[in-house]
């Protein structure tokens, strides 16, 4: 039996052999507040797959109506997220459950999506790629096949990996591209690690000692000696998923119809309209009844510029995030008990809400610029990528 998984998977081109690279070694040097980041040894960086990998995230033939690329849930002027909608929009305009995260520093996650169901980058990609919902790809091979009878990509592979493109080989140099986004040397860091005291005003400093104090924030959104993720990678409940999925029924809701634009909407006039998505968080993971509503620590770097906020973009400012942990959260039978009420002052929220904002790295724009390197809007192959493989074997197999 698993000799036979094992063939069934070679022949989907999902185990060749392993990615070897050949080209230019980069080395990422990290910026001041943040670590080495991990890079697996099979897939070591070169500058060749970052290129490559660039291309594909931008790329809008990688959805199955060629419109939708990653950057569009993704996008580089937005710090790599949405700020229009909480949720981003699929494919046709297709309903998303979850805020679209930023991919800035995405490579020092332990773990990926807001439930954690991913463990590797290189692995990632095809989650949305194959969402109906997102970029709804019929299959692994589809995209593949897609990809070789792209011309942009000819000789690509073979250049980057020294063969032809491979599910696993789409997979390594769009992990590459979004491991090299690296950003730090924040404000905060210049002043906390590098002892610039200048770096943070009054406020800005007593935030901080609010941070790690009174708001306890400092718990989950963790600060080293040497380097800050701001995140412990861990789940958890705060009663904001338990709400959106058990609170009962209301008259009228407030309905978003334009970035910035909200209408109240009597509940029967929303009958004909698709419901929202069921959501139950890292639930969905482990099928732990303790997990039930539980999400990942979010990473706090860059977070004034990554709005809106939660799992689901439910809070479109970073007062709304401090209002809601100062209130306690919401309670329900699974809420993690670090989640108590706060009883800060407004001074203090304003001073919490100041030092959070000094956590934007400095090369933002840079790596805005560096993604518009790529294009977005290629030439449309007019063959089916399914029919192209068909006619390309023709009669070679039995």
């Amino acid at each position: 039996m698993k000799n036979t998984l094992l063939i069934g998977l070679a022949a989907a081109s999902l185990l060749p052999p392993l990615a070897i690279s050949s080209g230019t070694p980069v080395n990422l040097t990290p910026p001041l507040g943040l670590p080495p980041i991990y890079i697996p040894a099979d897939n070591p960086l070169t500058q060749e797959k970052i290129d490559l990998g660039r291309q594909l995230f931008m790329d809008r033939r990688l959805s199955h109506n060629n419109v939708m690329s990653c950057a569009m849930c993704h996008v580089p002027e937005q710090a790599f997220t949405s700020h229009e909608l909480g949720t981003a929009i699929g494919l046709q305009g297709r309903s998303l459950r979850r805020n679209s995260p930023t991919i800035i520093n995405v490579g020092y996650q332990r773990s990926l999506f807001h439930e954690g169901r991913e463990l590797h980058l290189e692995d990632q990609i095809w989650s949305p790629l194959l969402a109906k919902n997102e970029m709804d790809m019929p299959s692994v091979g589809y995209v593949v096949e897609k990809v070789k009878m792209l011309p942009e990509y000819k000789g690509r592979f073979e250049a980057t990996f020294g063969g032809e493109a491979t599910a696993q080989r789409l997979g390594f140099a769009l992990a590459s591209y979004q491991r090299s986004m690296i950003s730090g040397n924040s404000r905060f860091d210049r002043w906390y690690y590098g002892g610039e005291k200048n770096a943070l005003n009054a406020g800005e400093r007593r935030g901080f000692e609010v941070f790690r104090g009174k708001a306890r924030c400092i718990v989950c959104h963790t600060v080293g000696e040497k380097y800050a993720l701001f995140t412990d990678h861990k789940f958890y409940n705060t009663g904001h998923g338990w709400l959106r999925s058990m609170a009962p029924e209301k008259a009228s809701y407030r309905v978003q119809v334009a970035p910035g634009e909200f209408v109240e909407v009597g509940s029967q006039h929303l009958d004909p309209f698709e419901k929202p998505l069921p959501d139950v968080g890292r639930y969905e993971v482990t099928l732990d009844p303790k997990d039930r509503w539980a999400y990942k620590t979010p990473s706090l770097r860059n977070v004034a510029i990554t709005a809106p906020y939660m799992h689901d973009g439910g809070f479109p400012t970073l007062e709304t995030v401090v209002d809601f942990y100062n209130k306690g959260g919401i309670d329900n039978p699974d809420k993690t008990p670090l989640i108590v009420p706060l009883n800060l002052t407004q001074a203090e929220k304003t001073d919490l809400v100041a030092f959070l904002k000094t956590l934007t790295g400095d090369n933002i724009e840079q790596l805005t610029a560096d993604a518009r390197k790529a294009r977005e809007n290629y030439p449309i192959v007019k063959q089916d990528a399914s029919d192209h493989y068909m006619e390309s074997i023709g009669d070679s197999r039995p």
